[in-house]
């Protein structure tokens, strides 16, 4: 847990939300409950003294269903002109819930050329840099209207990618992918009982990557495999990052107050002479929950002897009668 509160001293954060987040999956439009408790969530930490940078999703299938266009739909030309359409939709949204609290956003959208190319880089470096100074929040997108599979830089591809190479680039102290999924299990939990939940993890090996390809995967581009892909560069830039599930917007909150909550991957400053840290297996966990229960009955029933009382069982419950 100590790991875990450290977390709470964390200055410059880069919270990624997935379109699974923020979107009806019925429907693939934006859920405007959430967002609202998302933005408010963002404000709160930015009242606390946090740089905030955001990295959304969902701005292809808010255009797809503005322009209304099937989904699956693989044209290149129709995504990136439903991201061009999404997009100044999503800012939208976003401005305007902002705006309730006098916050200012920035649109800052990003190829992958803009953070490897070192000119380019060090320009959106010094742009984060001055959007910060002026107190404002940058809300980042893959400029998914002129990306292209170029040899020199390719494109990101998903953005939990994108928001690891963000964090590296702005040397946050903590990435947060919010997805439709708690974080990382040694296999898929659908298919495997004995799947283990994993809270912590210190060193991304060969075996660590193996359990991703296997633990499920996102409603949008990126699955559990990128996400570890993710971790690599966020860790290697010297920040932790947590993978939550966004279901529960408000884990933002237990993630920043130290909560044991998700996956968390410690960069290799904080993650020197630790191990990773697993769950039990289910029925083991089951089997020692129950023992912990019949203890706690047993004893709670020899404090009503000792005190000279009588008692009963009232459901799972000893109690004074």
């Amino acid at each position: 847990m100590r790991n875990r509160e450290m977390l709470k001293d964390k200055k410059r954060i880069v919270i990624k939300v997935g379109t699974s987040t923020i979107t009806y999956a019925e429907t693939g439009n934006i859920n405007l409950e959430k967002l609202e408790k998302f933005v408010r969530i963002l404000i709160n930490l930015r009242n606390k003294g946090k740089e905030i940078i955001v990295v959304s999703s969902g701005a292809v299938g808010i255009g797809r269903n503005v322009l209304g266009v099937k989904s699956g739909v693989k044209d290149r030309a129709v995504r990136q002109a439903c991201a061009a359409v999404g997009q100044g939709r999503l800012m939208m949204m976003y401005e305007k819930l902002f705006a309730e609290y006098s916050q200012l956003t920035a649109q800052v959208l990003l190829t992958k050329e803009s953070i490897m190319n070192e000119m380019c880089a060090q320009n959106a470096r010094n742009t984060f840099d001055e959007l910060f100074a002026m107190n404002v929040v940058p809300i980042v997108n893959e400029n998914d209207a002129i990306s292209v599979d170029e040899e020199a830089y390719g494109n990101f591809g998903d953005n939990d990618t994108m928001a690891a190479y963000v964090a590296s680039l702005v040397d946050a102290d903590l990435l947060i992918l919010m997805s439709d999924i708690e974080g990382l299990y040694t296999d898929d939990p659908k298919k495997n009982p004995h799947a283990r939940f994993v809270h912590t993890v210190v060193k991304i090996d060969e075996e660590l990557e193996k359990m991703g390809k296997g633990a499920g995967s996102d409603l949008g581009t990126g699955g559990m495999a990128t996400k570890i892909e993710a971790a690599k560069i966020a860790v290697n830039s010297g920040a932790d990052m947590v993978i939550a599930n966004g279901q529960n917007i408000y884990t933002i909150h237990d993630i920043m107050a130290g909560k044991k909550v998700g996956t968390l991957f410690l960069s290799g400053e904080n993650a020197l002479e630790m191990e990773n840290s697993l769950a039990p297996e289910r029925e083991q966990y089951r089997r020692l929950a129950k023992r912990k229960r019949k203890e706690t009955l047993s004893k709670k029933k020899e404090n009503y002897q000792a005190g000279g009382m009588d008692y009963e069982l009232h459901g799972s419950n000893w109690q004074a009668s």
